[in-house]
């Protein structure tokens, strides 16, 4: 075809689709309340480049929530609105309403399902309900009690790495810790979880670890970005094959392999006797009771290997990142990464016991809860109405047609985001100093407007409501015992000084990177504490 025809074929298609869209909003979205917001920058796409393209969208966010007040509209793709809530009661309300009235969109949910099957973080409903039932013993602090023992492990191992290393240096060595702190992940993980080792520590590759590190060095193509902007109107398109989604089959491939092979060793082990007691109330154990035909919260082959998919990438990913993020603040302030080992230094190189970890490290908590506060792994959420609601707000709010409303009509099909790296970061719930890094404000009780989010200390990292993160203290636990090991026994610093410049790279979630890096690495000096 002449690209003249092409242009006019695909003009007249985007013609067509535009117009379905807004008898589509004409007909299903008229009776949301009609919000003020920014204005958008294209008849065909909205704010969406912009919000794709933008180096920090969540400080726009935060500029609109000013300007428009705490709840306000977006235009996204052909004319489509999107409602975003900053606002503390309407987000509470619209967490503890997720099952019955804000789901996951569909796009979300092929998404999801294409990377990891269909497992709890997809699962809506009963089946959530079920599914989550199901593995909740696993991550009970009686469980999490028992497995710091593995992340200490985990820590020690990459420590004896780098003392051998660090012997045939004079002082220092560059080491690039990203790598390192998705190596103690994933064996963290396939430990704590699985009983498997993957021995990523020691270098062993599989083609999990391989299709992990080709997600770490692959960019994002124009192609990839148009694709994703266009799927919220057209979710098959995340099907086709692209050079970013062959390498999420890649890896979903991978992880079904690893899980089959995993369910079928520990059931073989369990039929010679030989499985542990234990075992039956770690995550694989309580996976393969839920799978039992007689189960009272049966799950299907499907779902046991997706959620063995979910744990393992969200084990690996997010903890991974988080302790990078740790290691560049506390990099860039000398100071704070001292008053940490100071606090550490009282253990005499042991390591703290879970409680302590839990409730004798004030300014450990503090850190962590920083980087989870500045660095939230997933950034933003959408959900879909699947029934006309009326949500309450904190403070009242103009509408488009100038009335002052202390709630809004949400009605059936609507799209809202709660954008939860903007409000960890907001200015107006945390404070003039809310883009610094400073664990000195976990100090003492929290008095900023934050505290009336009822998240996670005042935090929406973790989610909230039903759908709170179900692994959020065995994050916390593996996070404060890996960043305890590295810090008693490690200074870190940049090659290039504490204003070295930190990008973003794109992967399942973002990842941090040195500017100028090839993929998402982040190197740094490490040399031994003396």
């Amino acid at each position: 075809m002449p690209p003249a025809d092409f242009g006019l074929h695909a003009f007249l298609i985007l013609l067509g689709l535009w117009l379905c869209t807004k008898l589509f909003s004409y007909t299903r979205g008229s009776a949301t309340t009609r919000l003020n917001g920014p204005p958008s920058k294209s008849r065909i796409f909205g704010l969406l480049r912009h919000r794709f393209d933008a180096p920090d969208i969540s400080a726009d966010y935060e500029s609109w929530a000013a300007l428009y007040g705490p709840v306000f509209e977006i235009p996204g793709l052909l004319g489509a609105k999107q409602i975003m809530f900053t606002d503390p009661k309407a987000l509470t309300h619209c967490y503890n309403s997720e099952r019955a009235v804000y789901v996951k969109t569909n796009v979300q949910r092929i998404f999801i399902d294409e990377i990891f099957g269909r497992g709890v973080l997809s699962a809506e409903g009963e089946d959530h309900k079920r599914q989550r039932k199901a593995l909740t013993p696993a991550f009970s602090n009686a469980a999490i009690r028992r497995l710091t023992a593995v992340f200490y492990d985990s820590a020690h191992k990459v420590k004896s790495i780098w003392d051998e290393r660090l012997e045939s240096k004079a002082d220092d060595a560059i080491i690039e810790v990203q790598e390192w702190m998705n190596r103690t992940a994933l064996d963290s993980i396939g430990i704590a979880g699985f009983s498997h080792d993957f021995r990523y520590i020691e270098g062993q590759k599989s083609a999990v670890t391989t299709a992990f590190e080709a997600m770490q060095l692959s960019e994002s193509s124009i192609l990839t970005k148009l694709i994703f902007m266009l799927s919220s109107l057209f979710p098959f398109l995340l099907r086709l094959p692209t050079q970013r989604m062959r390498l999420f089959w890649d890896l979903r491939s991978s992880l079904n392999v690893i899980a089959q092979r995993l369910l079928a060793r520990m059931q073989s082990e369990k039929e010679a006797g030989v499985t542990e007691e234990l075992a039956d109330k770690s995550i694989i154990g309580l996976l393969m009771k839920a799978e039992l035909a007689d189960a009272e919260l049966h799950m299907s082959q499907e779902e046991v290997v997706a959620q063995m998919n979910v744990l393992l990438l969200a084990g690996y990913e997010t903890t991974s990142v988080s302790l990078t993020w740790a290691l560049i603040e506390l990099a860039k302030r000398p100071e704070a990464q001292d008053k940490l080992r100071d606090e550490l230094a009282r253990f005499n190189g042991a390591d703290p016991t879970w409680d302590q970890l839990v409730s004798e490290l004030p300014y450990l908590d503090a850190t962590v809860l920083e980087i989870l506060r500045l660095h939230p792994p997933v950034t933003e959420t959408l959900r879909e109405a699947i029934q006309d609601d009326v949500v309450p707000l904190s403070t009242p709010i103009v509408t488009r047609s100038g009335e002052t409303v202390s709630t809004i009509t949400v009605a059936k099909g609507t799209i809202i985001s709660e954008p939860i790296r903007c409000i960890n970061r907001s200015e107006s719930f945390w404070g003039p100093d809310a883009k610094e890094f400073k664990p000195e404000r976990w100090i003492g009780d929290i008095t900023v407007p934050a505290k009336e989010f009822l998240g996670h200390r005042h935090l929406l990292t973790f989610h909230d409501g039903p759908r709170t993160c179900l692994g959020k203290s065995f994050a916390l636990a593996e996070f404060k015992a890996v960043l305890s090991v590295l810090i008693r026994n490690f200074v870190f610093e940049f090659p290039d000084g504490p204003e070295t410049k930190i990008d973003l790279h794109d992967g399942i979630v973002p990842r941090p990177k040195v500017a100028g890096q090839n993929g998402a690495k982040v190197p740094m000096t490490v040399r031994r504490v003396e």
